[in-house]
C-alpha cells in the first residue's frame, strides 16, 4: 500500500518468529529428548517428543498469550499453530529447543526481512513471557483450524480508510488489482493479505474456479563491492555474514559480509505492509477486511 523503497539492515537478525522460524529449521539440531522410558513397550510409556519443562507462573503465561495475540496471531494463528502467512510455532524446532526465550528473542527483535517477517519492539522480558505461553501449549494436540469470525468490521469505514488515511490507493485500486478479491478469497485470507501484503506464502481461494492470485513481486537486492562493481538480483538469503542473490540471467551469487562491506540495499515491494504490521489498529484491519470482502 505504498511505493517500494529501499530497506537498510543495520545489522539485524529477526517473527519468527515468522516465516521466520522456517529458515532456522533446516539447520537446527533436533530438540532435546527426555530420558528413554525404562520399560519401552509398556502401555502409556513413550519418549516425549519435546523437552519437559516446569510450568511457568500462570500470570506469565497469560501475559505471554496476550502479547502473542496482539503481535503474532495475524501471521501464526491465534493458537500459534500456523496461518496462511506464518508457520506452526508450537512444533517449531527453535521453539522446542528454546528454554526461556533466549533463542526466540533475537528472531523477534531483529526479524527475518528476507522472508517478510518484521522486527518487533518487544523487550526481552515480554518475549520471555511469549515463550512461556508457547511452551505451555501441548504438542500432542495439533489444534483445530481457527474458526474466528473476522467479519466484525464496518465496510463503509473500511472504504473511507482505504481511500483516505490508509493511503491504500497509492498502490491499489478497488476496480484494478483488487477487483473481485471478495470472490477470490476467504475473509481470513483477505485479512492476512492486508497485514502481509501477499508475501506470506500460499493463499487459500474461495472456490476452485476463482482466478489465481497475483504473484507478489520478489524482494530484490543490490550489492556494491569495494571495487565499485554492483550486482543486482532477487534476494535469496541475507544474514549478518552472507548475502546471496540470483541475477536476471539466473546466475547465483554469494558474498561474505563484514560490517557494512559490501554495501547491501534491499528493496521489498511489500515493505509498507511489513513496517505497518506492529502499528496496525485492530479496528482498521477489521474495517478494511469488511470492505474488501464486498469487492465482488
Amino acid at each position: 500500500m505504498h511505493s517500494r523503497r529501499p530497506v537498510r539492515f543495520p545489522g539485524m537478525v529477526i517473527i519468527a518468529f515468522a516465516a521466520t522460524m522456517c529458515a532456522r529449521e533446516s539447520s537446527a539440531q533436533a530438540p532435546p529428548r527426555a530420558a528413554q522410558a525404562t520399560q519401552a513397550g509398556r502401555d502409556g510409556d513413550r519418549v516425549p517428543d519435546y523437552p519437559v519443562r516446569p510450568p511457568a507462573p500462570p500470570q506469565q503465561v497469560s501475559h505471554g498469550q496476550q502479547l502473542f495475540k496482539s503481535n503474532c496471531s495475524f501471521c501464526h494463528g491465534s493458537d500459534a499453530r500456523g496461518g496462511e502467512a506464518g508457520p506452526n510455532l508450537v512444533r517449531d524446532e527453535v521453539v522446542l529447543r528454546d528454554q526461556n526465550g533466549e533463542l526466540i528473542t533475537p528472531i523477534v527483535q531483529n526479524g527475518i526481512p528476507a522472508q517478510g517477517m518484521p522486527r518487533f519492539g518487544l523487550s526481552a522480558a515480554e518475549i520471555t513471557d511469549i515463550a512461556a505461553w508457547l511452551h505451555s501449549q501441548p504438542l500432542s494436540d495439533r489444534g483445530a483450524p481457527s474458526t474466528l469470525d473476522v467479519l466484525v468490521g464496518n465496510a463503509k469505514e473500511g472504504e473511507a480508510y482505504f481511500n483516505g488515511a490508509g493511503r491504500c490507493t497509492q498502490c491499489h485500486l478497488a476496480t484494478g488489482d483488487l477487483a473481485g478479491i471478495g470472490s477470490r478469497y476467504e475473509p481470513k485470507t483477505i485479512q492476512n493479505l492486508i497485514v502481509s501484503g501477499g508475501g506470506g506464502g500460499r493463499m487459500r481461494r474461495r472456490s476452485a474456479g476463482a482466478a489465481p492470485p497475483v504473484k507478489a513481486p520478489p524482494t530484490t537486492v543490490t550489492v556494491t563491492l569495494p571495487s565499485g562493481r554492483r550486482v543486482q538480483g532477487e534476494l535469496d538469503h541475507l544474514s549478518a555474514f552472507v548475502v546471496a542473490l540470483r541475477d536476471s540471467a539466473g546466475t547465483y551469487h554469494s558474498f561474505a559480509r563484514h560490517d557494512s562491506i559490501p554495501k547491501v540495499v534491499v528493496t521489498n515491494p511489500l515493505q509498507w505492509h511489513i513496517d505497518r504490521l506492529p502499528r496496525w489498529r485492530d479496528a482498521d484491519i477489521h474495517d478494511l477486511t469488511a470492505y474488501l470482502v464486498t469487492l465482488k
